[in-house]
């Protein structure tokens, strides 16, 4: 019977559909990197998502986040993504959490319920509570490396950790997964150099700051990165195929 995954199916066939559907996957941040993510999951018939984020569609996340609109300010995010993937897929089970991941809020999951785990959130401590939670659950994780302040989408690669260079958040990461005891993590990041942002005070947040009241403001970050509609896209769109892929086993073989 034709459903709204049949498209799928025709490349992937029954037994991975059924796979999917059975799966849950938890994606922390749904920004511009976890909004495509969790957007590509929900369209490719995985049965339960988790959805992880504190923050509120600001009006400056419109050039790049799939969940940014002007009737989407203001909102959560989380929420904004709950409502679009059961559009989606009525059946599928969504748990949102209005959550800053961070080690005091761990407790808050069980990582091992999840077959797959997405790390696309921003803080190195954050992604490191993640990739130690997962490793001893022994889930699966894929982790998003610095997607801003670069215009070169075709850099981007999936890689172990310790194969990546050049990208200064994957630097940071090697030295604190290796002395963590971490021997592998898959990431996806980019050889490109990134670009130094303007410092143009009139459309900077360091001064024309317009978050939602009551959300994490990010001039708390030490530098405020640029960013465009068609990097963090393609990270969050690498990112669940190589989820999808994954779950199902699929090879391509002769097909």
């Amino acid at each position: 019977m034709l459903n709204q995954f049949s498209r799928t199916e025709l490349v992937f066939g029954k037994e991975a559909m059924d796979k999917l559907e059975k799966s849950r996957v938890a994606v922390f941040g749904v920004g511009g990197v976890g909004g495509y993510t969790v957007e590509a999951l929900a369209r490719s018939g995985v049965g339960a998502l988790d959805i992880i984020d504190d923050d509120k569609v600001c009006l400056t996340n419109i050039n790049r986040q799939i969940l940014a609109t002007r009737s989407t300010v203001g909102k959560y995010k989380v929420d904004v993504a709950k409502e679009r993937i059961l559009d989606i897929n009525p059946k599928c089970e969504v748990r949102a959490y209005k959550t800053f991941y961070l080690p005091d809020t761990k407790d808050e999951f069980d990582f091992t319920e999840y077959d797959y785990i997405v790390d696309a959130i921003d803080t190195v401590t954050g992604k490191l509570e993640l990739v130690m939670n997962a490793k001893t659950a022994g889930t699966p994780i894929i982790c998003s490396m610095g997607a801003g302040n670069k215009v070169n989408p075709y850099m981007f690669e999936v890689a172990d950790i310790y194969e990546t260079s050049v990208c200064p958040l994957a630097k940071v990461m090697r030295y604190e997964c290796r002395k963590r005891g971490i021997d592998k993590l898959k990431c996806v990041y980019s050889k490109e150099k990134p670009i130094r942002p303007l410092e143009d005070m009139s459309i900077s947040c360091r001064t024309n700051c317009i978050c939602p009241p009551d959300t994490r403001k990010c001039t708390v970050k030490r530098d405020i990165p640029g960013s465009t509609a068609f990097v963090p896209s393609v990270v969050g769109l690498i990112i669940a195929g190589e989820v999808i892929k994954d779950i199902t086993h699929f090879d391509r073989g002769d097909r």
